[in-house]
């Protein structure tokens, strides 16, 4: 196992074997998750399920060898739900072309992280906007959790309201949620697979949903949606802020996932100027949203998940090709994924959507500016109302502009905040 350098960052197959695992089982949820929430914007469930296993497999794999860095990857929480909900069911956009703008996105950063760009971008916008971005993301798709689950459902009087709770499969959402709160917070190894099983098993018992007749099978074609991106019609201005929006959200979950776990397991030191597993992690993911569009996916991007392996002890890529190999089983696993309920699916995106806001209590409000605070309060709460990160981003950048300029703090506006002003102006110039 020399390739991997296993002795020189001090571990051995044993110890990444176990971290593999331990990943694996942290982040498995996302292939019925993804199923579940790509198959709302009208991709078929079957073909979307062994696409997220595919795509898992080969971007973590891919990622193992080239970064050397027990980084996994897969479909991004937080985008799928944009992508389905935001775009194909909230503007109207057909999947295939939705395909097309991650296809885009994937590419532009492709080309940007062989270059000082993401750098660039990262650094010309504030760290608290960055954190209230993720925030909103993590509202939204709690939103999203919380609708689909019948717990806030339409009202004509006050746009929204609380669901009926005598409902089987209402109080079937609500006892997954708090067993999901139970078991992630004893920071139990795979709580959200658990809490999806349990709560299904607890369905099944109830008549709430069928249990399936088998639990393994070959897997389904993903012919329905291979392929089918429409690169040509995601080719507009009108679009090009949506493109934008999932370039730099992707550039933000891959930068902070890879923060966080570099720090746990002492990777990515940038005063170590041949330490290129960075930029080579960087580059993988980029790639891998490019070939998750080709197989059918929303945008793919680092797991935080992959943290849970390094806490195991994994420290090289060997830990990424692990995970990726234990990912195979999941492409035989369609009967018990299909039999799943859904609302023992969406609470899982409610508890993500709560880990994402936390980054919110990182800013503190009494000594921000105005014009932070007040980004921030539009941010987060715009994304949820109106269904779009877009807008919700947008909104943040124009009022933090206009704000400083007003009181002439231009020492706080840089040409990256500009340039992302202007775009954040066209997603309301070009709405119709």
């Amino acid at each position: 196992m020399g390739f991997f350098k296993l002795k020189k960052n001090n571990t051995n197959v044993k110890t990444e074997f176990t971290a593999g695992l331990t990943t694996f089982l942290t982040m498995m949820y996302i292939v019925p998750v993804n199923g579940f929430i790509l198959s709302d914007a009208g991709l078929p469930m079957d073909a979307v399920i062994t696409a997220t296993a595919l795509i898992t497999i080969l971007a973590t794999l891919f990622s193992g060898i080239w970064s050397n860095t027990p980084i996994a990857m897969s479909v991004g929480m937080g985008l799928n739900a944009y992508f389905s909900y935001g775009l194909v069911l909230g503007m109207n956009i057909p999947w295939q072309t939705a395909l097309g703008i991650v296809f885009i996105s994937g590419l532009l950063f492709v080309a940007l992280s062989f270059t000082n760009f993401r750098v660039w971008i990262m650094t010309s916008i504030p760290m608290n906007l960055r954190r209230a971005i993720s925030a909103g993301i993590g509202t939204f798709i709690a939103f999203i959790g919380l609708k689909q689950m019948g717990m806030i459902v339409d009202n004509p009087a006050t746009l929204v309201a609380l669901g009926d709770f005598t409902k089987d499969t209402v109080m079937l959402g609500t006892f997954g949620l708090i067993l999901t709160f139970i078991l992630f917070s004893y920071n139990l190894k795979g709580s959200f697979i658990f809490s999806i099983m349990i709560t299904s098993i607890i369905a099944w018992f109830f008549g709430i949903g069928d249990a399936p007749k088998e639990l393994f099978s070959t897997p389904a074609s993903i012919a329905p949606i291979y392929m089918q991106l429409d690169i040509a019609s995601a080719i507009s201005l009108s679009l090009l802020p949506v493109i934008i929006t999932f370039l730099i959200t992707d550039m933000f979950d891959t930068l902070g996932t890879l923060t966080g776990v570099g720090s746990r397991a002492n990777l990515f030191q940038e005063n170590n100027k041949e330490d290129k597993s960075l930029q080579k992690t960087l580059e993988a993911d980029a790639i891998a949203t490019v070939g998750g569009s080709l197989l059918g996916v929303s945008t793919t991007t680092s797991f935080i998940e992959s943290a849970s392996g390094v806490e195991q002890g994994g420290r090289t890529g060997l830990t990424a090709v692990f995970t990726a190999l234990f990912f195979i089983t999941t492409l035989f696993m369609l009967p018990l994924f299909k039999s799943i309920p859904s609302n023992a699916i969406y609470p899982i995106l409610v508890v993500v959507g709560i880990l994402m806001f936390s980054e919110l209590g990182k800013i503190n409000f009494e000594k921000v500016d105005f014009a932070t605070a007040s980004a921030s309060f539009f941010i987060v709460l715009l994304m949820p109302l109106t269904f779009s990160i877009t807008n919700g981003i947008a909104a943040g950048f124009i009022v933090f502009t206009i704000i400083k300029l007003v009181k002439n703090e231009r020492e706080d506006l840089n040409l990256g905040i500009f340039l992302l002003t202007f775009i954040s102006l066209l997603v309301f110039i070009l709405r119709g």
